[in-house]
This record gives C-alpha cells, structure tokens and sequence, in this order.
C-alpha cells in the first residue's frame, strides 16, 4: 500500500512538473506574439524541444506569420505598382488632352462663322469636362493609395470658408447662383489646412452642379465648455423630381442622376475620405418637404 502511494506521489509530482514546463512554454510563445505586436519584428518564435504539440502549434504558427509577412509585402508592392500605373494614365491622358487645348485656342485665335464658333465653345466645353474628371479620378485614387497622414493645427474654420468661397463666386455667378452666409465669429479646428480646403471646394464644386438656386452655409458650433466639434452646413435647393439616396449619397461612383450631368460621383467620397482622416464625421439629410438636401461635415474644435 504504501509503495502505491509512492507511485501515485511520484506520478502527481512529475504531471505538476510536466504541466510546468507546458505553461512555461504557452507562456514564451505568448510573449514573443506580444513582443512582435508591440515592437512590430518580424521573430519567428522560438520553442524549446520538450513537446511535440507545443512545437507543432509554434511551427504553425510561425508558418502564418510568415504567409501574413508575404500578404503584407505583396500588398505593399501592389500599391506602388497601382501608383505607378496611375502616375503613367495621368500623363497618358493629360498630354494629349493639353495638345487638344491647345488646338482649340488656335481655332478660336482664327476666323470663325457664328456656327464654327458656337460648336467649338460646345467642344471646349467636353474638353473642360473631361479634364475635370480626369483630375477628380485621379486626386481620389491618389488620396487611397499615398497613405498621407494630416498635419494637424489651429486653424481658423471661418476664414478658411468665407476664402474657399470667395474663390468661388465667379464660377457660382456664371450659374445665377448666390451664397448666404452670417459672418462667423472666430472658430478654431484642430485641423489640415490643405484637406479643409479640399473638403470645402469639392462641396461647392457639389453644390454648383446639382443646385437650383441659392446656397446657404451655416457653422453651427455649440458654445457649452464641453463641446467637441464645429459643424459646417452647406444646403441647397433641389429638383422635386430627384432621386437621391442618402445612405449611397458618399459612396463611390453614385450619381442621383447619371443622365443630367457628367458627374463622376466621386467628389462626395474624397469629402468623406478627408474628414475621417482629420477625426471628423459627415453626413447628409434631405428635406422633402422644402426639396432641400444638406450636407454637413464636422471637425474637433481646437481646445
């Protein structure tokens, strides 16, 4: 009896010092995955020859380690090639779109009867659009895949709007097109000048093309100690006869009404890409009463 109970001892003491070595080595393979995640190295794990298990499991795991290496490479060289290749579209496209240009300006410069002129100033007109396009096809291909990280600062929200549209009016008045706006008191976003701007101008280039009448663009900032974010409105009068989505309204490519204008759809969707890269938020709501569709885009006010 009292050998078994020698056995049964000795059989406990060697399973607690089985199971020790066990979790011992769980506990180093945890360790090296959480040293990988946090200094971000590329170590395979290493594993000491006691368990098969333990070893298989570590190899596996090494093995989806280094499958998730090659992913992240390959995805790294896919992008510089998709860069690459619309850098070569770009000046594909561009060249031959400046060397119609300039043959156009060259017709105009000549003599012309009343119908030459008219289809000419029709032809400029495609060509400006097609140029459009291209650019806006381009800035937000470009925007995905750069990776560009903001340069966050104080700016005054206020200033930067009441510019933008001040660049503006000359393309709003050829449209009949007028802007409301209350002078703004100071408000300060914590911000990149550069994609504020964007954001703004790609939201009056929107309202420019789809509006049909007046524009009216409102900040509207809570003035409690608490308050988080500036929220700058921009609302415009729409056809009753619209189709708009506004779940879809910043999705790639969507256009309420492809037929009516050559919008490519995408102007929305660098609004979108750009606020969220400054912390910010965006959105839309559609008035069907009053045929009024507003967007708004909100920044974190500079505390």
């Amino acid at each position: 009896m009292s050998v078994l109970v020698i056995v049964l001892c000795l059989i406990i003491v060697f399973l607690i010092i089985y199971i020790g070595f066990i979790l011992n080595q769980l506990n180093s393979i945890n360790k090296q995955l959480h040293k990988r995640l946090s200094e971000n190295t590329r170590q395979p794990l290493n594993v000491g020859l006691f368990n098969k298990t333990i070893i298989k499991l570590a190899s596996n795991i090494n093995h989806c380690l280094k499958l998730e290496e090659k992913r992240r490479l390959d995805s790294i060289n896919e992008q510089k090639q998709f860069k690459e290749l619309i850098s070569n579209i770009s000046h594909d496209l561009r060249t031959p779109l400046t060397s119609i240009k300039g043959y156009q300006q060259l017709l105009q410069n000549s003599d012309l009867d009343k119908e030459q002129l008219h289809n000419l100033q029709i032809a400029q007109k495609s060509t400006d659009e097609l140029g459009n396009l291209i650019e806006h096809f381009f800035e937000y291909s470009y925007l995905i895949t750069s990776n560009i990280k903001p340069n966050l600062e104080k700016i005054n929200i206020s200033n930067l709007i009441v510019e933008c549209v001040l660049s503006y009016i000359a393309v709003l008045e050829e449209k009949n097109i007028n802007i409301n706006m209350d002078e703004p008191p100071p408000i300060y976003v914590l911000g990149d000048k550069d994609m504020l701007i964007r954001i703004v101008d790609n939201l009056l280039n929107n309202c420019a093309k789809h509006s049909l009448g007046d524009i009216d663009i409102k900040i509207d900032y809570d003035k409690i100690p608490d308050s988080k974010n500036a929220k700058i409105i921009f609302t415009n009068p729409i056809s009753p006869n619209n189709d708009i989505n506004i779940e879809k309204l910043f999705h790639r490519f969507y256009t309420a009404d492809s037929t009516r204008n050559k919008s490519t759809g995408l102007g929305l969707s660098i609004v979108e890409f750009l606020v969220k890269q400054l912390n910010g938020d965006v959105g839309a709501c559609l008035d069907k009463n009053a045929m009024l569709l507003s967007i708004y885009f909100e920044i974190p006010l500079f505390k």
